[in-house]
């Protein structure tokens, strides 16, 4: 892929969306979501940022300076995580305590919003910033033409109030919504048909549940584990024409890193779509180089 500096229009190939790089960042402007989803060969391979980022120190994770940094980077899906506070607000966080990656303490439902606004992010390597934990509000309205979200509802939140904050910011064709079993993927599909929805499929009789409670193949898009792919299932999916996600954040990222970057091509020639990855840049390096 072409880099310059000005205005550049590219079309990611085989992708229904627009992918500009200025100076300033890359945008992700999907026709349809669903087209942008729907499996077809010629289409490369994308990076999903688990946690918006939080692999670089002073960078922290869920945090919309981490999602800005790896933006104007690379074209690309941020993965974030959603809790709610005391007061309802929804706001970026994956863990339910506050200590880890921020200046709070206690759980975060039982802080309200006025309290994590006097806050302040912390790295992943314990370092206080001066960044602020961002609202789900603020990250949509931030993401629209730069990046597609993958939202993480954490069990404090419920669907419904996330789902309402996509529609109310006309976020659906840039955010789908993360589901870990058949009936949080059904239950998403009733709140509002209209919206993609991250499966989890591990194996055939994961898709045959979620196909027999009536939800279209169109609708989904599969997170296929964290381990080595099966590449039967890989294939089976395709045909459906449902992308697959390979989650190499934690063992497989590990590996990558000992043994070389090299080692993402293999689940690329297995046909894995999309990589959600604590070492985005270096996924997209070797993405690159094909």
């Amino acid at each position: 892929m072409a880099k310059k500096l000005g205005l550049i229009l590219l079309i990611f190939v085989g992708f229904s969306c627009k992918i500009s790089q200025t100076n300033k960042n890359y945008t992700l402007v999907p026709d349809s979501i669903f087209e942008f989803f729907k499996y077809e060969k010629s289409k490369k391979t994308m990076v999903s940022v688990h946690r918006g980022g939080g692999e670089l120190k002073s960078l922290p994770e869920n945090c919309l300076e981490s999602f800005d940094y790896i933006s104007k980077k690379m074209p690309c899906i941020i993965e974030c995580d959603i809790e709610m506070t005391k007061d309802s607000v929804m706001v970026l966080m994956h863990d339910k305590s506050l200590d880890r990656t921020s200046t709070g303490k206690d759980l975060v439902f039982n802080n309200t919003f006025e309290t994590l606004k006097k806050l302040k992010l912390k790295d992943n390597f314990g370092n206080v910033t001066d960044y602020k934990i961002p609202t789900l509000e603020k990250a949509l309205k931030w993401g629209k033409n730069k990046v597609i979200f993958t939202l993480d509802v954490k069990k404090t939140t419920p669907f419904k109030k996330v789902i309402e904050m996509v529609n109310q910011q006309n976020a659906q064709n840039y955010a789908v919504i993360i589901t870990y079993n058949a009936n949080e993927a059904i239950e998403v599909y009733k709140i509002d048909p209209n919206l993609l929805i991250s499966v989890s499929i591990m194996q055939l009789s994961d898709y045959e549940r979620l196909n027999e409670a009536g939800i279209p193949d169109n609708n989904m898009v599969a997170f296929i584990g964290t381990r080595e792919p099966k590449p039967e299932l890989i294939d089976f999916l395709h045909k459906k024409g449902i992308m697959c996600i390979l989650g190499v954040l934690g063992n497989l990222d590990k590996k990558a890193a000992a043994r070389g970057d090299e080692y993402y091509k293999t689940f690329i020639d297995q046909g894995v779509d999309i990589f959600a990855t604590d070492r985005p840049e270096a996924v997209y390096g070797i993405i690159n180089k094909l």
